[in-house]
C-alpha cells in the first residue's frame, strides 16, 4: 500500500469543490488532501439553500460529487445533478467502501488508495451530449428486459465505476458520461470470457 500511495500525487490540489455526505467523509478525505474544499450534504437532508450554493459553486469552481455507493448516495447524486447540471462524478465501488463490521457503506470506510483512485478518475456528466446509446442497444446487450439483466447491469456498472443503476438511469448515465457502445461491448465480452 505504501508503494501505491508513494507513486500518487498526494499534494494534488483540486479547483473543484468535493461534495460528500457527512463529516466523517470530510475527515477521511482531508487526511489525504488537507487543502481541498469540501461541501457536506448532511446525508439525505438536502435543502434548497444547499442546492443553490452548489449551483453557484458549480458555475464558479466546479463540483466533484463523491457520494456513498448506496441507495441514499445515488439519490443525493441524482438530486444534485438535476439541480446543478454538468458536473464531475467520482465513484467508489460498493465493495471498496464497506465498513470493517460489514454493516455500513461509505466514503469514510474506503482505503486511501481507493479514494485517490476515485478522485483521479472522475467522469464529467453532461446531459447535452449526443445520445449515442439507445434503449434498443441496452435490450440487445441484455442490460434490460431479460431475466439476468440486473446482474449484467450490476457487473457493467461496477466495471465502469458509475454506481449501480436501473435500466433508465444506466441509459442516461452512459450517454451523459460519453461512454461508447464499443466500450460497453468490450466489457461485456470480457465478462463472458471470465464466466466461461
Amino acid at each position: 500500500m505504501k508503494n501505491i500511495l508513494k507513486n500518487m500525487d498526494l499534494n494534488k490540489s483540486f479547483n473543484e469543490v468535493i461534495v460528500v455526505e457527512g463529516y466523517h467523509d470530510l475527515d477521511r478525505i482531508r487526511k489525504i488532501y488537507p487543502n481541498v474544499d469540501i461541501e457536506i450534504t448532511n446525508g439525505s437532508e438536502i435543502n434548497i439553500e444547499l442546492l443553490d450554493r452548489l449551483l453557484l459553486l458549480s458555475k464558479t469552481r466546479g463540483l466533484i460529487l463523491f457520494l456513498d455507493a448506496d441507495y441514499q448516495g445515488e439519490r443525493i447524486r441524482n438530486i444534485i445533478t438535476k439541480h446543478v447540471g454538468e458536473t464531475k462524478h467520482a465513484f467508489l465501488r460498493k465493495k471498496d467502501s464497506i465498513s470493517k463490521n460489514r454493516r455500513k457503506i461509505g466514503v469514510e470506510h474506503a482505503k486511501n488508495e481507493k479514494i485517490i483512485e476515485a478522485l483521479s478518475n472522475c467522469l464529467t456528466y453532461n446531459e447535452e451530449r449526443t445520445k449515442q446509446i439507445t434503449i434498443s442497444d441496452l435490450y440487445n446487450l441484455k442490460l434490460i428486459g431479460q431475466k439476468e439483466s440486473k446482474i449484467i447491469r450490476g457487473r457493467l456498472c461496477e466495471t465502469l465505476g458509475i454506481g449501480l443503476s436501473n435500466g433508465k438511469t444506466l441509459l442516461r448515465r452512459l450517454n451523459a458520461f460519453g461512454i461508447s457502445l464499443s466500450k460497453i461491448e468490450e466489457i461485456l465480452e470480457g465478462e463472458l470470457i471470465e464466466r466461461s
